[in-house]
């Protein structure tokens, strides 16, 4: 499969206290973030960059870098709203575009309620698609052929955790999209949730 699985120590003890049904909403939303942290400077090793001049209180440093490229971050909405602030303090030069989608229960299939790109803002050279919960990965699959359709070329989906199904689901829909996670679950139980999981990601950042 092409996805990426954080083997992290760190990240581990921050899973460990994310997915605990007594975690505070303020503590979760902060791991949400830490997390982010880790996942975005993976899936964003090899950001195109070129040289620059930067002249520091003692002389000229040598081999300092700046962003190649138009960068767009963007959270499925609702519970990526809670992994945005941590890859814009990252990448702060990103445009930060939200894409919303709703699940229906019945089908399981994802029902779009929001998709909408400023024309300022194109073009895009890379998007980094944020959503806390890869699950059963139609959400994921319908931003990625949306931000597809209007041109980006170079597109990365990044989750805090996965379920196999959805990792293959989107392999299958978007071979050439790398994902990048910090765990990979067991499996989803009938109701399309991942097993053990950490229970509504949204609904747990904003006490829904």
């Amino acid at each position: 499969m092409n996805v990426t699985v954080l083997n992290n120590p760190v990240v581990g003890l921050q899973l460990s206290e994310l997915r605990d049904k007594n975690t505070q909403r303020n503590r979760f939303r902060e791991l949400i973030e830490l997390i982010t942290t880790f996942l975005i400077y993976e899936a964003a090793s090899d950001l195109p960059t070129t040289e620059i001049q930067v002249i520091t209180p003692t002389g000229e440093a040598a081999t300092c870098l700046a962003q190649r490229g138009k960068i767009g971050l963007v959270p499925i909405l609702r519970a990526g709203i809670g992994m945005a602030h941590a890859a814009s303090a990252i990448l702060p030069g990103a445009s930060v575009l939200f894409l919303g989608y709703s699940r229906n229960e019945v089908t399981l299939q994802p029902e779009a309620y929001y998709e909408k790109f400023p024309e300022a803002i194109r073009p895009i050279d890379i998007c980094f698609v944020l959503d806390v919960m890869l699950a059963t990965g139609g959400s994921a699959a319908a931003a990625i052929r949306f931000l597809k359709s209007l041109g980006v070329k170079d597109i990365r989906l990044i989750a805090v955790i996965a379920a196999p199904e959805g990792v293959h689901y989107l392999n299958e829909a978007h071979p050439d999209v790398p994902v990048f996670v910090a765990t990979l679950d067991r499996c989803l139980n009938a109701r399309g949730y991942i097993l053990p999981g950490l229970g509504d990601a949204g609904d747990r950042q904003f006490g829904t």
